[in-house]
């Protein structure tokens, strides 16, 4: 029985593995148990508190410390077994791996929660939160490429080199992809000075419609006429945009002409009489009535008035509801409106 337990194969005893599979059983079951008692705890001390910092701590250490506690265990275990200098180069080129990347998650899932909670003390919105999703992958890539390099060098290579190459390549990378990378810096640009935010109306030239999805490179905008225009970042930040989401309010200037056989009396009359229909409408606040000018074929009459929102379409059924009630008053009141005439004299000549 002895000599079973003492034969070798790959240079260690049966013996020799057997203590190691179960030095690696009783690691995990002893880690198991710790783990249970001790997140209890740490759960039971952070539902305590209002800090966010202990909360993303606690979250990285139940998706990332412990998963690379057990293979570091079980690493440290394996090397007390005997091994040829190739498959001991090849267990620490995996530890190292492995460290690297659980060392990178940890660093992104930190950097995630943490611009997360940035951004929702802050009150942003949902689209906003989703928006960041852009930022935070570009930012995840520069650390998944930082650590790359870094285990690199840790494994014995040389990176200055890879880092030059890297850096003349870079620069031909970035002449093939300039447009790329301008349709990047836009979308910074469009994250970080907020021009605009998915669901915002804006207008640019001759194109206008609602914001429905920033991308990294291209932003989408919903037209009223239901097409969808695809807009490249960097053609979107050179141009002048209107954004009607701050609008709070909207200044109607009204012209009104009215015939010139209408009784001064009854001129007088106009101005109270528009401002009494515009105050009684929703959301709307009278500035001025008055008569404007004598023109050709019409007394011309001008009023100002606000509409208080910025929704077009409460805008447009509040403008209607006036227009359609001082058609009806003025019906009322006899006053005509004004068209545009032309009146011809003739001369006759007696022919003797």
């Amino acid at each position: 029985m002895d000599s079973f337990w003492k034969y070798q194969f790959w240079g260690n005893s049966i013996l020799s593995y057997t203590i190691a599979a179960g030095s690696i059983l009783l690691a995990w079951i002893i880690i198991r148990l710790i783990r249970g008692k001790l997140l209890k705890k740490i759960l039971q001390w952070t539902s305590k508190t209002e800090s966010r910092y202990d909360d993303i701590a606690l979250s990285s250490i139940q998706k990332f410390v412990l998963p690379w506690i057990y293979i570091f265990v079980n690493y440290q275990i394996l090397q007390q077994l005997t091994w040829t200098p190739k498959w001991e180069r090849v267990l620490h080129v995996a530890m190292a791996v492995v460290s690297m990347y659980f060392f990178i998650r940890i660093v992104n899932h930190v950097l995630s929660l943490m611009l997360s909670g940035i951004m929702r003390k802050r009150n942003e919105s949902e689209h906003r939160m989703k928006q960041m999703r852009g930022a935070l992958l570009v930012l995840k890539v520069i650390v998944w490429v930082l650590g790359i390099i870094f285990l690199i060098d840790n494994l014995g290579y040389n990176v200055t080199t890879m880092i030059a190459g890297l850096g003349v390549g870079g620069i031909a990378i970035a002449l093939a992809a300039q447009t790329i990378l301008g349709d990047l810096f836009g979308y910074f640009v469009i994250f970080f000075d907020k021009p605009f935010e998915i669901g915002d109306y804006v207008v640019m030239g001759d194109k206008s419609g609602n914001i429905e999805y920033i991308g990294i490179k291209t932003t989408r905008i919903r037209s009223l006429s239901g097409e969808q225009l695809v807009i490249t970042n960097s053609d979107l930040t050179k141009q002048s945009l209107a954004n009607f989401k701050s609008l709070q309010q909207r200044r109607e200037v009204m012209k009104l002409g009215i015939t010139y056989d209408t009784p001064v009396e009854m001129l007088r009359e106009v101005p109270a009489m528009v401002k009494q229909i515009v105050e009684s409408k929703p959301k709307t606040k009278f500035d001025r009535a008055h008569m404007s000018a004598l023109a050709d074929s019409s007394i011309n009459f001008e009023i100002v008035y606000l509409i208080q929102t910025n929704d077009y379409s409460e805008y447009m059924d509040v403008r209607q509801a006036v227009l359609l009630d001082i058609l009806s008053r003025f019906k009322e009141s006899k006053i005509n409106f004004a068209y545009p005439t032309q009146t011809l004299y003739y001369k006759t000549t007696a022919v003797v």
